[in-house]
């Protein structure tokens, strides 16, 4: 975002485009950053102001929020595939030798990253009560968007490590680099514009997603009450989602971007271990219960799910282990505390 804007011209301070944890390990940035007192007054604020926005737009309706994402989607899908078209013909084959540099080591560590693309398909699931016929739609929804946008991410990945060694692929815009390399100085701006608008696609459902985790949460007595109220006019989740904009808002500031990836990582794939264990217990518990949809290869696939995801677990840093740990421990604590009180379940029980 900082580089395109300087390729127009305008410049944001840097103490204002970079997280604190970023600048207090630069002395540069520091250096240059006001202070109240010897506190630096540092924060990546076009981070938290994105975050905002998108917060507001969520609250507005489903409706309004699904246009936005639509809009923004066939925004993307136009940027990858004007990068396709743009360097499809300046492929080098001898790029892709050795195929696996860095051997499954490698893979397994690429893999436990870039799952951070693949969230959003789990968040599809949240919004459930608002489909038609969910039932149907889910299925079709999470499977079908799967299988599309893992064809795209090969495409794309196959062309860009073909224009250029993978070793050179280290930088905040890879794409653009890639058509600037082959004399596509005009695609390169294209696809840099389209890459940073598109962003706010990926942004959108994760902001979507969570704050009706919270909502279910509340209904089902595990969190307090007023996460579970609706607005009024715009019947969204109101509460809940202002105040997951706030809180995502601040790390978007102050947070590094790899760290808040690295966690993100790590507890969803906690929670698609979860899912999978659920299947298993449903299927043997409730034999009988109603499924419109049925998990295929019982119960294979959710064991390998199982296996998969504690798989790409062990591919994230120590620290991550250690944070998540922590962040498990608080969350196990105010369950014990307020949760397993409150929860549905366990009056019914």
């Amino acid at each position: 975002f900082n580089q395109l804007l300087a390729g127009l011209g305008l410049q944001i301070p840097v103490d204002l485009a970079t997280d604190l944890r970023t600048a207090l390990a630069s002395p540069e940035i520091l250096a240059q950053a006001p202070h109240i007192g010897s506190i630096p007054i540092v924060c990546n604020l076009p981070a938290a102001l994105i975050v905002l926005l998108l917060t507001w737009i969520l609250v507005t309706g489903i409706k309004e929020s699904a246009r936005f994402n639509v809009l923004m989607v066939l925004i993307k899908l136009f940027t990858l595939g004007l990068f396709v078209f743009a360097g499809f013909f300046y492929i080098r084959p001898e790029n892709w030798h050795p195929f696996m540099p860095n051997g499954w080591a490698g893979v397994q560590a690429g893999a436990a990253v870039i799952f951070f693309a693949y969230i959003g398909f789990d968040a599809v699931s949240t919004v459930a009560e608002e489909c038609r016929n969910p039932a149907k739609d889910m299925p079709i929804g999470i499977i079908g968007s799967l299988v599309i946008c893992t064809v795209i991410y090969v495409v794309v990945a196959a062309v860009l490590t073909g224009i250029l060694p993978f070793s050179q692929l280290n930088v905040p815009d890879p794409l653009s680099l890639a058509l600037h390399s082959i004399g596509r100085d005009r695609f390169a701006g294209l696809v840099a514009v389209g890459a940073i608008i598109s962003m706010t696609a990926v942004l959108l459902v994760f902001q979507l997603g969570q704050p009706r985790i919270f909502f279910s949460m509340a209904r089902d007595g595990l969190l307090p009450p007023w996460f579970a109220k609706v607005h009024p006019k715009h019947r969204t989740p109101h509460v809940a989602t202002i105040l997951t904009g706030l809180v995502v808002a601040m790390f978007a500031a102050f947070a590094r971007i790899d760290e808040m990836v690295d966690l993100t990582n790590i507890g969803t794939l906690f929670a698609f271990i979860l899912v999978c264990g659920g299947i298993l217990v449903l299927r043997i518990r409730e034999p009988h219960l109603h499924r419109p949809f049925r998990v295929p290869l019982f119960p294979w696939v959710p064991i390998l799910g199982i296996f998969s995801c504690l798989y790409l677990m062990t591919g994230l840093p120590q620290i991550t282990w250690v944070r998540f740990g922590i962040w498990l421990l608080v969350g196990l604590v105010f369950y014990a505390a307020y949760g397993l009180k409150k929860s549905r379940l366990t009056s019914k029980t």
